[in-house]
């Protein structure tokens, strides 16, 4: 237990690296788009010397690059991600408000991703076949499918032509915002439900073909057993390291479903602000994305030799 503490804390100390690493990054961005960040402050409105004034002692524009950094990640820090050009508001309370569907969002589409993904990986695997052939083709239609070209077909069927589900927005409260998310959630899966087939069919087949599920077999334990407890059992190494891909893909994919399906999440928001150069909406999203990315990352680090015994810690791969 203790090497595994250690090795947590080792790897909580590379992600605040590179989480500060990220922070300098994305707030530096700005400052290499072409023109003066005065000129997306004034959206291409002429301003008098006076306004330019106001607008550089405002944002501390005055002040070299790395006090306004600090400056800036400071206030991050207490959760001050500053205030909104285009909707006058504190960026916060925007992510506060936006999040919340964002979340869910993913959270419906990991869920049919997991449970459909595995159920088609493991009758692929098991029962071969003709069952094996069905769940190949149709895999293969689903990784055919990105993600933004499944939402416009989902929705001109099921919403616009069957009227089964709302077309657009949120809805109002918790019930309704679900309904609204289920058509975003199946697009959003989609695709990755063949990924995460493909791959756990592909990790069982290989663990059938290993030594240690012959013996068990030669035993006469009941293949039921024997799926279980050494062929799944197995696998979840392989499918653990897949399922931290997946939630990075879905984070990024969110933002092509939320703006077709006119989801008032994250993704919609920092569309919207990029096409509005609203740089402190940008720089807090882009942060808390990459924040997100290394946050999976890290589980799936710590969890890969729990659940797989023979991956060393820190080395990702199999000592045996």
């Amino acid at each position: 237990m203790s090497g595994f503490l250690r090795f947590a804390a080792r790897r909580l100390l590379e992600m605040a690296a590179t989480l500060l690493g990220a922070s300098f990054v994305v707030f530096g961005a700005m400052y290499l788009a072409p023109g003066n960040p005065a000129s997306f402050l004034l959206s291409g409105r002429s301003a008098s010397p006076e306004a330019l004034r106001a607008i550089n002692e405002q944002y501390h524009l005055d002040d070299p690059f790395l006090v306004r950094y600090l400056r800036w990640l400071g206030d991050v820090l207490r959760g001050d991600f500053g205030r909104s050009i285009t909707y006058r508001t504190d960026v916060s309370r925007l992510l506060a408000d936006r999040l919340p569907a964002t979340l869910l969002l993913v959270a419906m589409a990991l869920l049919l991703v997991v449970v459909i993904g595995l159920v088609l990986g493991r009758l692929g695997a098991v029962r071969g076949g003709t069952t094996d052939a069905t769940i190949l083709v149709t895999t293969a239609l689903a990784l055919g499918t990105p993600s933004f070209v499944a939402a416009v077909l989902l929705q001109g069927l099921f919403a616009v032509k069957l009227g089964w589900f709302p077309t657009s927005g949120s809805g109002d409260g918790p019930g309704d915002l679900l309904w609204h998310l289920t058509l975003p959630a199946i697009a959003l899966a989609l695709y990755l439900i063949g990924m995460l087939a493909r791959v756990t069919r592909s990790a069982m087949l290989e663990a059938l073909d290993g030594e240690h599920v012959t013996v068990a077999r030669s035993r006469g334990v009941p293949e039921r057993e024997v799926i279980r407890r050494h062929v799944l059992r197995n696998s979840l190494g392989t499918v653990l390291t897949t399922g931290g891909l997946i939630v990075s893909t879905l984070l990024v994919c969110t933002i092509l479903v939320e703006s077709a399906f006119g989801v008032g999440g994250l993704g919609q928001l920092l569309e919207l602000s990029t096409t509005t150069k609203d740089f402190p909406t940008v720089q807090a999203i882009s942060l808390i994305i990459v924040a997100l990315f290394m946050t999976v990352n890290l589980v799936v680090d710590l969890l890969h030799p729990l659940v797989d015994p023979r991956v060393a810690l820190g080395s990702g791969r199999n000592d045996a």
